[in-house]
């Protein structure tokens, strides 16, 4: 086998093949991220994405004029002026679709229910 102290030849050869493989792996691998950096390096990708539908509003009636109220009533209804289409998206959770034929929560600022 030889002499004592000295490694089998297959020995050395998988030790061999083990610092080949640890050498191609630290040359790849900086390679590798060299090229998908430079590739990211052209700034964000814009994706097209369609413009949303027009929603129709279910509430078309105006909302009241804020000069009618004072304090955070009046402050409400102004805001309700403001973003008639956001309150138009959103449900009335004091149920007033139920016993004031209401369509969301705009629909409080247009009768004085939101006042009350």
């Amino acid at each position: 086998m030889g002499s004592p102290g000295m490694r089998p030849s297959g020995t050395i050869a998988r030790y061999a093949w083990l610092l080949a493989f640890l050498l191609i792996v630290a040359v790849a691998v900086p390679l590798v991220w060299r090229v998908a950096s430079t590739r990211n390096d052209a700034g964000p990708q814009l994706m097209s994405t369609p413009a949303p539908a027009a929603r129709v509003r279910r509430e078309t009636r105006p909302t009241l004029d804020p000069a009618r109220f004072v304090g955070k009533a009046a402050l409400a209804h102004q805001v309700a002026r403001e973003i008639p289409d956001t309150l138009d998206q959103l449900y009335c959770y004091c149920e007033c679709d139920k016993h004031s034929g209401h369509k969301s929560l705009l629909s409080c600022y247009t009768d004085g229910h939101a006042a009350t």
